[in-house]
């Protein structure tokens, strides 16, 4: 599976701090619960990724 291909899958995300300090993204869905931990270094490179993406898409859209 590729980032480009679709699935016809619900799942819940969740964002929050931990009691350790640490990040966590929490994905659930039916049947599965995926927990990622994230030092907050990594949350603020993960959250510079998801930015800049949306920025690309944003800037692809205005150019249509």
């Amino acid at each position: 599976m590729g980032i480009n291909d679709e699935r016809d899958i619900e799942a819940n995300l969740q964002i929050g701090p931990t009691d350790a300090g640490m990040v966590r993204l929490f994905v659930e869905g039916n049947g599965f619960e995926i927990p990622m931990d994230f030092t907050p270094e990594e949350a603020f490179e993960i959250a510079e990724e998801i930015t800049a993406a949306a920025n690309r898409v944003a800037g692809a859209r205005k150019n249509r």
